[in-house]
């Protein structure tokens, strides 16, 4: 248990004349984007002309068609899918790929299994794509890829680039317990290793990105846009897919960046970067995470929803572990409890301003789901997830000012919180249509596995590249705790962390395989869209951090910059 160095009113150690109160900073860089998706906000801007509608719809038919057509050829019809899904086009064929890969999953033994001769680039595609589409498909079929004498994966399979790449995607799909993936993944990684320098684009540029960023830890856009490119470089491509994902990538672009517009109008004219200068201006930042939750046009409500709770949660963040004495911080975190404008009434100034956007933005959201037909009461869930982080915010910046000496035992419950995974995931299913059933949500905010797995994964990063940038006493809270309660180096921690990584992501991929503890009609509505919120936002984490080995977010004029610029701004050329 936490050890108080205070009275259990909360109440600091000695009540002596406060002197005047000297306020922290930390040296924030200023939004790297300006006002340049203002540009976007005008009427008009996102809607296609009648010939690319027109156009688009011929070769969606065709790549129906295609899809059809491979049908009776499974290498090529599962080639064809994975190549769909890395353009970002799968959500045009969902109900083709799902009729497909339920018979592969059907034959699955027949197609990969001990007689079959079908070789390894083959059997880890199906097995990696049957597994990405919630199929619990047996490992053992990579059994037959081992040297009987040896026990070890068959030397020859070291000259197989393109079956090392695939079967090497698959690991990534591993949950506990299966040795053959975890061998498979060192057995992989060292020989893709040794053959970069021996290949040709484009296979040697998908060989580099994957040891970096596997395809299962990387988001729909920002995959697509890299995939692109390399896709037309291959000379087996298809020019009508390979036309119809340009498109298509440049028709969504076009509706994310007039979303982005309006946006960023409405967060330019709260005019935060007066009120509150201290802290961060994210909110191009937040749209991009929105996008790399769900990039689908249907879901412009969860990502408005999604862009506008992480642009201000992180000024609340930079108020908890920045700018507020404990006192504020307490009457802030009392106020978000009582959730009546009236408790602004005790609030500092620049408290206030912020404490008035939240109720106004929620107000705001009640009214929307209203129009679209979405339970009001549903917008609680997410007003609730945003009561509990600052009571998890408060337990922290005590602790950081010295109230508190916190254990790991006792953090964990509240870094899982302050993750933001729980009240990022709450507010964006919430958004995502009427659909989304109560008790969905009601499962969602028991903070099952996948919440916790997807937390702990986005924690334990985020507090290791804040500690590597010298914020050990502010942000990379676990880091200190874990230093100082078992005596251990930095080095130490960090193995430890990244244990614990691997163990958080083997249980984000348990939940995705034949999960059964949802009864069926739940599964649709619950455990679909709060896993593709979870596993996105440890996605997200992945290339925001591990990917650019810092914090990318905080620290978005670097590579963040490129990725956003990728995404929302430049588009492809047709």
């Amino acid at each position: 248990m936490s050890v108080f160095l205070q009275a259990s009113s909360g109440s600091p150690p000695h009540k002596a004349a406060l002197p005047d109160i000297v306020r922290r900073s930390s040296n924030y860089h200023p939004c790297v984007w300006g006002d340049h998706f203002l540009a976007y906000n005008t009427p008009g801007h996102a809607t296609p002309d009648g010939d690319t509608v027109q156009k688009m719809e011929v070769l969606k038919k065709e790549v129906r068609k295609m899809l059809m057509e491979a049908a009776h050829f499974p290498r090529e019809q599962l080639k064809l899918i994975n190549d769909i899904q890395r353009l970002g086009v799968a959500y045009h064929f969902q109900a083709e790929i799902d009729a497909a890969l339920g018979r592969m999953k059907d034959s699955y033994h027949e197609l990969c299994g001990t007689e079959s001769k079908i070789d390894l680039q083959f059997v880890a595609l199906c097995f990696r794509l049957l597994r990405q589409h919630g199929y619990n498909v047996s490992s053992d079929v990579f059994k037959k890829f081992k040297d009987e004498s040896t026990g070890m994966f068959m030397e020859c399979l070291s000259k197989d680039a393109e079956g090392l790449l695939s079967f090497y995607e698959a690991t990534h799909l591993r949950v506990h317990g299966e040795d053959i993936l975890e061998e498979a993944l060192a057995f992989t990684t060292s020989h893709l290793e040794s053959l970069t320098t021996q290949l040709k684009n484009p296979l040697a540029a998908l060989v580099i990105r994957a040891l970096k960023l596997p395809l299962w830890k990387t988001v729909n856009r920002v995959e697509a846009r890299h995939y692109i490119p390399l896709y037309e470089e291959d000379d087996s491509h298809s020019e009508t897919l390979l036309y119809f994902a340009k498109l298509d990538f440049n028709l969504v672009q076009k509706l994310h960046q007039s979303e982005a517009g309006e946006f960023s109008r409405w967060w330019m004219n709260l005019n935060l970067k007066e009120k509150l200068p201290f802290a961060r201006d994210k909110s191009m930042e937040g749209f991009f995470w929105a996008v790399g939750m769900s990039f689908e046009p249907q879901y412009k409500l969860a990502r408005r929803i999604l862009a506008t709770i992480i642009s201000w949660i992180v000024v609340v963040d930079d108020i908890y572990d920045v700018y507020g004495t404990v006192e504020e911080l307490t009457l802030f975190t009392d106020a978000i409890q009582r959730w009546d404008v009236s408790a602004s009434d005790q609030l500092p100034e620049y408290m206030k301003y912020i404490y008035r956007v939240i109720l106004d933005f929620y107000a705001e959201v009640e009214e929307k789901f209203s129009i679209a037909g979405i339970p009001v009461g549903h917008a609680q869930f997410a007003i609730d997830a945003l009561k509990e982080i600052t009571r998890s915010y408060i337990y922290e910046a005590k602790c950081l000012n010295k109230w508190l000496v916190p254990t790991m035992e006792d953090c964990m419950p509240h870094s899982i919180v302050t993750s933001t995974v729980p009240l990022l995931t709450t507010s964006f299913v919430v958004g995502m249509g009427p659909i989304v059933t109560r008790e969905a949500l009601e499962w969602i905010s028991t903070c099952p596995l996948l919440i916790r797995a997807g937390s702990l994964y986005c924690r334990f990063t985020d507090d290791m590249a804040e500690y590597e940038e010298g914020k050990a006493e502010d942000a990379a809270f676990l880091v200190d705790v874990y230093m100082k309660q078992h005596g251990v180096s930095k080095e130490c921690t960090f193995s430890e962390f990244k244990k614990q990584n691997v163990l958080a992501w083997k249980d984000l991929n348990s939940e995705c395989f034949g999960q059964t503890v949802l009864p069926p009609p739940l599964l649709t509505a619950a455990l679909s869209m709060s896993l593709t919120a979870a596993l996105s936002m440890s996605r997200l984490v992945c290339i925001l951090y591990e990917f650019q080995d810092m914090d990318g977010f905080t620290c978005s004029n670097t590579k963040t910059k490129e990725l956003i610029r990728s995404v929302l701004v430049d588009p492809i050329s047709i």
